[in-house]
């Protein structure tokens, strides 16, 4: 740490002693000023010097009572120069008690009693020395006054400007901090929904897969013995799939090879066959032409039909399930349909599955809405743009 440094921050623990730094280089001014004569130097005429001396000793309490201070040293200057005209020094104690009281008081306290001082000073030395108030020596003082008022000013606004500039920039950092902080959320809630969409939808075909192969292990231990492929077949694309999204959290200089592709909608049919194989008839069926679509898109897309697929699968397996691609001319339309089942929920939906088909979708720009059909069965529809703009796209 710099010298200065730590002398500022040893003053401003002692606000007393910081005060009173300025009586030292006027009493020493103050000396030399009186042992000074015509080409000559004499013994310093030590009233003046006191007299310079007990004027300032009010000035160590000119932070704490600004106004006090300069009333008190400029009564006590006026007081001398009327009563001890031959022997009054300059009232350079009132000049500092003004700059002071410009410093840490208002605008139009320090201007009055600024101009009211350099009224009273010129006119006091006017007055005792037979001079005019207009003549050389009252307007230097007069000037001198009003300067250290203006100089006062200056010193507070330059403070009040670099305060404020350092409050624009806590501010600044403190927005920086709170929008990292809500992208950290918004990255935790997406790994959460994709956390969710992979184990939600291979646990529920691994259960009933599962629940197959205990039912066929001794009346058809062949197809129970497929069942049990089917589960090891879903449990290592579950581990594969976990692995490639906490692959996300992984450090940015780690090997981008290590981690796994993001699915897309060429990947549709190995997922269907997995909910075929698990018992669950699903129709697939593509409308309109095909047309290239932003990977935050596919990946959308991919999301919500597992999701609804693995609804469909737990509230309706067996039933018929249909899933339809619809490529429009700027947008790309997924609805899955399933015939439903007796004592299957009824309600619009609001599980972690759909919220999160929903924020996926809402994510790109695009809608999901979801319900009851009259007929009966459930409905998933959602409406995702087939191209994003490039901030969006690359953030995503």
């Amino acid at each position: 740490m710099e010298l200065p440094m730590v002398w500022r921050q040893w003053l401003t623990r002692h606000d007393r002693i910081a005060d009173a730094l300025p009586a030292v280089p006027l009493i020493v001014i103050a000396t030399a000023a009186t042992a000074v004569g015509q080409n000559t130097w004499h013994e310093p005429r030590w009233d003046e010097v006191v007299w310079m001396a007990l004027s300032c000793v009010p000035l160590a309490f000119r932070s704490r009572w600004p106004l006090g201070v300069a009333l008190f040293t400029l009564a006590g200057d006026l007081t001398l120069m009327a009563v001890a005209s031959h022997i009054a020094p300059t009232p350079a104690a009132s000049l500092v008690a003004l700059y002071t009281l410009a410093t840490y008081g208002g605008r139009r306290t320090a201007w009055s009693v600024g101009v009211a001082a350099a009224v009273a000073i010129t006119g006091v030395y006017a007055a005792t020395q037979a001079e005019s108030m207009v003549g050389g020596a009252g307007l230097l003082r007069f000037d001198f006054v009003l300067a250290a008022t203006a100089v006062g000013r200056a010193v507070r606004s330059r403070r009040e400007n670099i305060a404020a500039a350092r409050a624009r920039v806590e501010r600044a950092e403190g927005m920086q901090e709170e929008e990292a902080r809500r992208r950290v959320t918004e990255e935790r809630v997406r790994i959460a929904r994709d956390l969710h969409d992979v184990v939600a939808h291979h646990m529920t075909l691994v259960n009933a897969q599962a629940g197959v192969a205990h039912h066929l292990m001794r009346a058809n231990p062949d197809q129970a013995y497929e069942a049990l492929a089917h589960i090891k077949e879903n449990s290592r694309a579950a581990l594969d799939e976990l692995r490639a999204t906490v692959g996300l959290l992984r450090q940015p200089d780690e090997a981008p090879g290590s981690r796994a592709p993001i699915p897309r909608l060429s990947d549709l049919d190995t997922l269907i066959s997995g909910f075929r194989a698990s018992g669950l008839p699903v129709r697939m069926t593509h409308t309109g032409t095909p047309s290239p679509l932003a990977p935050a898109t596919e990946l959308t897309a991919y999301r919500i039909v597992q999701e609804a697929l693995t609804n469909s699968h737990k509230y309706a397996a067996g039933s018929g399930t249909a899933l339809v691609l619809d490529y429009g001319p700027h947008a790309l339309r997924v609805t899955v349909t399933d015939d439903g089942r007796p004592g299957a929920p009824q309600g619009a939906g609001t599980g972690h599955g759909l919220t999160g088909m929903r924020e996926r979708a809402i994510a790109i720009g695009g809608t999901v809405t979801a319900g009851p059909r009259p007929e009966g069965g459930f409905q998933v529809v959602a409406d995702l743009p087939l191209s994003l703009a490039p901030t969006l796209s690359d953030a995503l």
